[in-house]
């Protein structure tokens, strides 16, 4: 990959906001790029902690399997964002597992190389944390919402959440959707046909667009409390 596209995409990566031309080359110079086909895994939970990873194309989703062999949903990384970063400065093994979604290209670091690199460079570090730190507060969200909300304003919100990432139209289908709020495919799909019907929303096969995002909110939000 050139060293121009590469510093192209860490201009993308908010960590890296910092950065002078000259470090954003020293930077692209210890990355190696990797791509993989839809349904193949970047890594799987448990396994070694070697590398930091930046998406170039494509769609990657964080995962974790339950005992009885359910996928559950943690994140979907798109082009300019960082996955596999927590485990790398824990020095723990990887949490969760990591797959392509599609068609994927991204770059990866090698934990020592970056660790080098951040040491004397403390903003970029500053910046790596305050990322984890937005991460945690959304898990934490998510969790409060699996603990007390309804299903149907678990999957009100996470439509909204995926929308305010990704722009009206959403890439996701009706399963991944449920994976992610924490619910069945088959709530997912009579609450998506309310939707539909009530021209909240327009689905196809593997895509979603939000048309309401007003009423949206509002079956987010729940019933009004009194």
């Amino acid at each position: 990959m050139p060293h121009e596209f590469s510093v192209d995409i860490l201009k993308q990566a908010l960590i890296f906001s910092s950065l002078s031309e000259a470090e954003l080359v020293e930077l692209s110079r210890l990355m190696t790029a990797r791509s993989f086909g839809s349904g193949e895994y970047v890594f799987w939970e448990g396994d070694a902690p070697d590398y930091f990873y930046i998406v170039v194309e494509g769609r990657i989703k964080v995962l974790k399997h339950s005992s009885l062999g359910k996928e559950v949903i943690i994140a979907f990384f798109g082009p300019g964002e960082m996955f596999g970063e927590v485990a790398v400065f824990e020095g723990k093994p990887y949490p969760a597992s990591a797959q392509a979604v599609t068609e994927s290209q991204v770059m990866a670091i090698k934990k020592d190389s970056l660790l080098s690199f951040l040491s004397s460079r403390p903003q970029v570090a500053l910046g790596i944390i305050n990322v984890l730190g937005g991460r945690l507060r959304d898990a934490q969200g998510r969790l409060k919402d699996l603990a007390g909300e309804r299903a149907q304003q678990r999957l009100a919100r996470t439509l909204l959440m995926l929308s305010a990432k990704l722009g009206a139209t959403l890439p996701f289908t009706r399963q991944e959707i449920a994976d992610m709020a924490g619910t069945t495919t088959e709530t997912a799909i009579r609450f998506m046909s309310r939707l539909k019907d009530g021209k909240i929303i327009r689905s196809a096969r593997g895509q979603i667009t939000i048309l309401d995002e007003t009423k949206l909110r509002l079956l987010a939000e729940g019933p009004p409390k009194v």
